[in-house]
């Protein structure tokens, strides 16, 4: 793989194939991912990449049959540098701050420069809505998909559709070949120890099913999942519903009871009763990173401590930390991690479930048919090992390869100069925010402890009016209760509006935004 600079900032050519190589040894730690990431990609706290490393995996329905190839990693002085997405340029505007000073921006972002190149990889963005330039601001919902990605898919579409598994035609040993080298980028990404820790899902929320299915009973009689009457499982008060409704069905069908950590008032866990809330009946602790009505990047270390203390395993929806930050899975010391792609520069219908190898181990099929069988008979079914063993029928192939492609574009622009950019950019906009009246914004007032989402209500005005007349002007924004109707209870309204950034997001969006909340305050407030 190389990257190169082009007509636009990210050109990733994934065309080059890895070859025979000789194996990685038993419990030997995976190091890297794919071939040609840019040294960017990593944070100072990441492992170093060799220039050339081994992968290796199992192949579906083929209990102990591997597959091994060689990757090559570009040497690190020809790599690209990635771009600093911090917006640059004479300051020639102010917004008013909170303590009535100002706040300097850059001037709009040229054609020619970092993130005009940038945005260029995304043709979205050179339409128009009702007349208006396009103003995207729901990448909490779904991000938008660069180039290389469409690229990438369209090409393994049309070149090397098959069917993965134990094909021994060009064309499925192709299809397997690219599916699986997704799943180690994927798990490169996110620094796991090897790219079996990684299970290909839909998405988040199946994710979390997943988990929740292999407890009370279904667990094959591992301790460690086993859940009934007595037992309890901690959750928040911020969750998404897709890390609430499952284990609120788990507690149902076994007796187990389901408790919570509460909310602050400016929209922060409140850990202050930690200790007694996570007890030595505590067998599951599931809570969101950086939530995504909120925008709070929530602590995990007391946490992950307390649950560790008692036994309890931990589990952490990052949907909305992998796209927008450097994660490290072994640095966070959960248990499980669940995110998905098309929050990340990816498609939809494709998501992971990361886990320790030891749990992945003991845990239960999800779904039963091919793909995660080794022998079959009229009697029984010997269930290959992870993570086939959770990979039942045939896969999302095409979005897992677009994954992938995803996963080569941010390590290229570099996950801290992504979350750098996104700090700058909410700074900002909770500054401008601030000066509109009559506006609220729910969650935490410092940039530090919250990413790139701002959910806000206008005092006298619908969340639903406020959506559609800023989509009227070009401005996509996101209303309702953003599938976590108990924080929109906890802070006393029905539902909220939700602006959200992401690497393509400039301050022009973010004026556009507050003229228009401006304008519609004046009107219908």
């Amino acid at each position: 793989m190389t990257g190169g600079t082009d007509n636009h900032l990210i050109r990733i050519d994934l065309t080059n194939k890895g070859v025979a190589g000789k194996p990685v040894g038993p419990g030997q730690r995976y190091p890297v991912g794919s071939a040609g990431l840019p040294t960017s990609c990593t944070s100072t706290t990441r492992r170093a990449r060799p220039e050339k490393a081994w992968t290796t995996y199992r192949t579906r329905e083929g209990a102990g049959e591997e597959q091994r190839r060689e990757s090559r990693v570009t040497d690190p002085t020809q790599r690209t540098a990635a771009p600093n997405l911090i917006l640059r340029g004479t300051v020639n505007r102010t917004a008013p701050t909170q303590e009535g000073g100002s706040l300097t921006r850059p001037d709009p972002a040229p054609p020619g420069s970092e993130i005009g190149r940038l945005r260029a990889d995304f043709p979205i963005f050179g339409r128009r809505v009702h007349g208006h330039p396009l103003v995207y601001l729901d990448s909490a919902s779904t991000s938008q998909i660069p180039l290389p990605v469409l690229d990438r898919m369209r090409r393994h579409e049309q070149w090397h559709n098959g069917n993965v598994g134990r094909a021994v035609h060009t064309l499925g040993s192709e299809a397997t070949e690219a599916y699986e080298e997704a799943r180690a980028k994927l798990a490169a990404f996110i620094d796991a120890r090897s790219p079996d820790e990684i299970v290909f899902t839909r998405n988040t929320t199946e994710a979390i099913n997943l988990v929740a299915h292999a407890f009370g009973g279904a667990g094959g009689g591992d301790q460690r999942f086993r859940l009934g009457p007595g037992d309890e499982i901690v959750v928040s008060e911020m969750e998404h519903h897709s890390n609430l409704v499952p284990w609120q069905l788990l507690c149902q069908r076994t007796g187990a009871t389901l408790r919570w950590i509460g909310l602050t008032d400016d929209g922060r866990l409140d850990l202050s009763g930690l200790d007694e809330l996570i007890n030595e009946r505590t067998r599951l602790v599931s809570y969101v990173h950086v939530s995504n009505i909120l925008g709070t990047v929530n602590p995990t270390r007391p946490i992950v401590d307390r649950a560790r203390a008692v036994g309890a395993i931990t589990m952490l929806d990052a949907s909305q930390s992998v796209p927008h930050m450097p994660v490290d899975v072994a640095a966070l010391d959960v248990d499980f991690v669940a995110f998905t792609g098309h929050k990340m520069c990816g498609p939809t219908g494709i998501g992971a479930l990361w886990g320790r190898a030891d749990l992945l181990e003991v845990m239960p099929p999800f779904l039963a048919g091919g793909g995660m069988v080794g022998t079959v008979s009229m009697e029984g079914t010997a269930f290959v090992p992870p993570p086939a063993r959770f990979e039942a029928g045939t896969p999302a192939i095409t979005p897992a390869v677009g994954l992938g492609a995803a996963v080569d574009y941010l390590s290229a622009v570099g996950m801290a100069a992504v979350h750098r950019h996104e700090q700058q950019l909410t700074a900002y906009a909770l500054a401008a925010l601030a000066e509109v009246p009559g506006l609220r914004v729910f969650g935490p007032t410092d940039p530090a402890h919250r990413g790139g989402t701002i959910s806000f209500a206008v005092q006298g005005v619908d969340p639903t009016v406020v959506g559609r007349q800023l989509d009227a002007v070009g401005v996509q924004v996101r209303v309702g209760r953003h599938c976590a109707g108990p924080v929109c209870a906890r802070y006393g309204v029905p539902a909220m509006a939700r602006a959200s950034f992401y690497l393509y997001t400039t301050t022009d969006d973010v004026d556009a935004l507050v003229t228009a909340l401006a304008d519609i305050r004046r009107r219908f407030g």
